[in-house]
């Protein structure tokens, strides 16, 4: 009988902690840690690590598998990517509390906020829960290939409270803040992970009306700040309005932390209408640090950016009038529609209509589109813009994004940064804010933006964009980028049981061959509920995942396993 339900054998152990690899076996029992070092016993299952790192499993605090995990097993892509713990329920949104006759309400928020269709909602979630706890009674049945936790978000919380005054956007009475109060309680000592809220006015449903959270009042945010305070636990995320300055944005971050009295992370990004005004929002987590607050700025490690096509929700001729008829086309059909020469003039001489500002907006950067490639350049140069190279050959831009469009048979994506832009090609935030310890890796997104952003592959582009592959001005160390990976986001929102290959500690466990790791490009799949399209994107490299002590994926194949479960509060550290 072996003495290990696993045992990794002579990897280089990167633990998590930020201090140098070491080679040294890995065995797992009964979903933990066992030993780190020596170990002479075997194994029920044994994996060569030889020459390959073992690191702890990764961790994304910032994704949108509330409606995912109600219909599938695999939290993909970011389970592709050696995540093995994700939160969801940020940026204010999400399938819970929720009563019977506004399932349409959230439907179509969800549908606006984070491009997942319509039919795929109504096809695939259940919808059996009203209140957040039972949203959570509903979790702890579902099983999965990763770990998740879920955050109270503020939309769906405003609307149950308030009914369609929530909806319509008017101001609360005192007792829809004291319910809102009382309900944040509720839900993060039933379980919720914490509260979250956006400001953003990107956050509209698709006909252009705001959603709920994002003009309201800062008492109200406050409210919420306050019952995580009464719980006593448990974090709060913010999407800021960018369209404040970062003094003003900061303001009510720093706010809701003296509110709270909890750790409180928002998304951080440099805005390029700001120039360097980034400086004073880390100047400001340096301070309100130093005076004892728990702030942390959410950051990629990359632009973040929309991917554009014909197969996919935008492109810069999706919006025209003419392109209406087409859009649900086949591709094929779509394809050699626009490959008509009188097809290609209309539209061509078309401007975009549509009643959602933001969709307008994020079509409106025809000079700064790129080209995303295979393998993906999330940081390409200022000169291989499809606006640039309209200029070196003399054509009109909209010419040239017409004829990339229909590359690879109309399977083509462009590639439209939008934050994080500063620097030569594109690389400040890693150089600049990444590094800061008030900073936190996040924003993969995955669950969301279905055909819009594929961002939950960002732990493997920054190992190889930053660390492996990196000159040494912009160099990541790999013991940095693992800890930056791991122990950092889970310790941010206290799950200080993972993030660590440590005796006791949870067996979430990466075995990573760095010198085959490869990051493709992302294409369309479609196979969500009702034959839904979404952006996936796979890796090379990934030697074997383990969560919970089961291997869930073996050179990128998933075994089958599903130890993945609903993560319910906070957890603390293991002792030594």
């Amino acid at each position: 009988m072996a003495d290990f339900d696993i045992v990794l054998r002579g990897g280089t152990v990167l633990d998590g902690s930020g201090s140098e690899g070491f080679i040294a076996d890995v065995a797992v029992k009964d979903g933990r840690i066992a030993k780190v070092g020596t170990v002479t016993g075997t194994g029920a299952e044994e994996i060569d690590a030889k020459g390959r790192i073992v690191t702890p499993g990764f961790v994304d605090i910032h994704t949108h598998y509330d409606g995912q995990i109600t219909w599938e097993n695999r939290l993909a892509p970011s389970s592709d990517h050696g995540v093995t713990t994700v939160v969801m329920g940020n940026c204010g949104v999400g399938f819970a509390p929720v009563r019977q006759h506004d399932h349409e309400l959230v439907v179509k928020l969800m549908e606006g906020v984070e491009d997942i269709p319509d039919v795929v909602m109504t096809t695939g979630v259940p919808w059996n829960w009203e209140t957040f706890p039972d949203y959570l009674d509903a979790l702890d049945k579902r099983e999965s290939d990763i770990d998740f936790a879920a955050q109270l978000p503020h939309s769906p919380l405003r609307v149950y409270v308030m009914g369609e005054r929530g909806a319509n956007l008017e101001p609360p009475t005192d007792e829809d803040l004291a319910e809102m109060r009382r309900l944040t309680t509720e839900a993060v000592k039933a379980g919720a992970l914490g509260v979250s809220t956006s400001r953003n006015f990107g956050h509209r449903f698709k006909d252009g009306r705001l959603a709920p959270s994002v003009p309201t009042e800062d008492q109200e945010v406050l409210a919420l700040a306050e019952g995580l305070r009464d719980a006593g636990t448990g974090v709060f995320q913010l999407l800021p309005n960018y369209d404040m300055k970062p003094e003003e944005r900061f303001d009510l971050v720093e706010k809701i932390a003296r509110t709270a009295q909890r750790p409180v992370s928002f998304t951080f990004m440099q805005n390029p209408a700001e120039g360097d005004q980034w400086k004073t929002t880390l100047a400001a987590l340096e301070r309100t640090n130093a005076e004892g607050l728990e702030i942390r700025g959410q950051v990629m490690g990359r632009p973040a950016g929309t991917m554009l096509g014909l197969e996919l929700t935008l492109h810069p001729f999706a919006l025209h009038p003419s392109f209406r008829p087409l859009a649900d086309l086949p591709l094929a059909e779509k394809v050699a529609a626009m490959r008509d020469p009188e097809m290609r003039k209309k539209l061509l001489s078309e401007k975009p209509q549509d009643p959602n500002p933001f969709f307008l907006f994020m079509i409106s950067e025809i000079e700064m589109l790129f080209v995303l490639g295979d393998p993906p350049n999330y940081h390409p140069a200022p000169e291989d813009s499809l606006g640039a190279i309209a200029k070196r050959t003399g054509r009109d831009v909209m010419d040239v994004i017409y004829d990339a469009l229909l590359q690879r048979d109309g399977r083509e994506i462009l590639y439209r940064p939008l934050g994080n832009i500063g620097g030569h090609r594109f690389q400040s935030s890693g150089r600049n804010m990444i590094p800061n310890e008030h900073t936190v890796l996040a924003l993969g997104d995955g669950g969301a933006h279905y055909s819009m952003i594929c961002d939950a592959a960002y732990t493997t582009y920054f190992l190889t964009y930053w660390s492996r592959d990196a000159e040494a001005d912009r160099k990541f160390e790999l013991a940095l980028a693992i800890r930056k990976l791991s122990r950092d986001p889970a310790f941010a929102v206290g799950l200080k049981d993972r993030g660590l290959v440590k005796e006791g500690y949870k067996a979430d466990l990466n075995v990573i061959d760095m010198e085959r790791l490869h990051l493709h490009a992302p294409h369309a799949t479609y196979d969500l509920p009702a034959g839904g399209r979404r952006l996936s994107q796979k890796a090379d490299g990934y030697v074997a995942t383990i969560v919970s002590g089961k291997t869930t994926y073996r050179e990128g194949k998933a075994t089958g396993a599903l130890p993945g479960r609903l993560v319910r509060g906070q957890r603390e550290a293991v002792a030594a």
